[in-house]
């Protein structure tokens, strides 16, 4: 199962290009399976989920969210609601009401901007449940730097997904489940039990908006 779980789109991040019915006329192109939006601080409703699946020509659309946490942004997948989680909400705050309501967390492009995840990896390693190892907004040298860190704490997971923000870049990077999902419970607890495995796209258009992960 092809799964890209960290995109945004026009429906709730302004920074977004990617308008929901591109997304899916995209995904159908590129074989995915499943889409998970994240867009930036917001959850769709159930209600815009139903209506997007009603028209997703079989790919399964869910929800998580990609919170703008002090320390940095987070991919948090199976809230029920964000009641306890606003931006600027320390991690170790989203951590805690991550397991509280057994949601997943995964780090978000993991030393982009300076961030210091080398100490967030050795404080908080036991909660996290994962780190993007592939995205667009992931270079060499911070795909290194995850690399070690996958070595370092071997319990964590490693995903891959597009982080897109226009519809070209949607599914360059995805990750690759053996077996299915068929709601949020089951994405969880796929990312707890480490069975996502980051891939990228064959496509030749796709190697040149995102490169590989084998190039490095």
């Amino acid at each position: 199962m092809r799964i890209d779980h960290h995109f945004h789109t026009t429906l709730h991040s302004p920074d977004s290009a990617m308008t929901p019915e591109a997304m899916i006329d995209r995904a159908v192109e590129l074989g995915l399976d499943a889409l998970i939006v994240t867009e930036h601080d917001h959850q769709w409703s159930q209600e815009e989920l139903a209506e997007i699946n009603q028209r997703s020509r079989g790919i399964l659309v869910l929800s998580g969210v990609e919170v703008s946490a002090r320390e940095g942004h987070f991919l948090v997948y199976g809230l029920p609601d964000l009641a306890d989680v606003g931006v600027g909400i320390t991690l170790k705050e989203l951590l805690e009401v991550a397991r509280r309501r057994g949601a997943a967390v995964v780090a978000a492009h993991p030393y982009r901007w300076g961030q210091d995840f080398e100490r967030i990896a050795r404080e908080f390693n036991d909660q996290l449940d994962a780190l993007e190892l592939a995205s667009k907004n992931v270079d060499q040298h911070t795909r290194f730097l995850v690399e070690r860190d996958l070595k370092r704490f071997p319990h964590l997971g490693c995903t891959g997904s597009s982080d897109a923000h226009h519809v070209n870049e949607l599914g360059c990077y995805y990750s690759e489940l053996d077996g299915t999902i068929q709601d949020m419970a089951g994405f969880v607890q796929a990312l707890k039990q480490r069975r996502l495995k980051p891939r990228h796209h064959p496509a030749p258009s796709m190697v040149l908006t995102c490169g590989t992960l084998d190039e490095d």
